[in-house]
């Protein structure tokens, strides 16, 4: 059974999950989109030639951010109970079925029973709950141009 000792990673609570800081997303050339998240900034895009490939997909983005909260829960667990734990890699890629293949790669003077314990971790970073979990996603429109009327319609 897992405890609550396995969220190794503790961010301010919205939901219990994730930090309070907005994360923003504006158009750029074609179908790239300039990111920024707090002080840092990135670009996602499509393929050619689709687009610029200027950066990565927003499936590869999510792909990577649950990679990256994988390895980082794993790292702090082992960290955590000074585990011998070398190296930690995490692979990604969606099978032919859409379903997410997470290889996980554990380097380390590591027995039996905490290679259990770190993929039983692995399993419940935040993002990997966000993904699992029954997330609800709240669309707020903001009209930022004033709206055309439909011609023959009265005020």
């Amino acid at each position: 059974m897992i405890t609550d000792d396995a969220r190794c990673i503790s961010y301010p609570q919205i939901g219990g999950l994730m930090s309070g800081r907005t994360e923003s997303v504006r158009e750029g050339l074609r179908l790239a989109r300039s990111i920024a998240v707090g002080p840092h900034t990135l670009t996602a895009d499509e393929p050619e030639p689709i687009s610029m490939d200027a950066g990565p997909t927003p499936v590869e983005l999510l792909l990577v951010a649950l990679g990256s909260c994988t390895s980082m829960a794993v790292r702090t667990y082992a960290g955590r109970h000074r585990w011998q734990l070398h190296h930690v890699d995490v692979d990604l890629q969606f099978d032919p079925r859409g379903q997410i293949v997470k290889n996980i790669g554990l380097a380390g003077d590591l027995a039996p029973d905490q290679i259990e314990r770190l993929l039983a971790v692995a399993a419940r970073c935040p993002v990997h709950r966000l993904v699992t979990g029954d997330t609800s996603v709240v669309t707020v429109p903001t009209v930022l141009a004033p709206l055309r009327r439909a011609q023959g319609a009265s005020s």
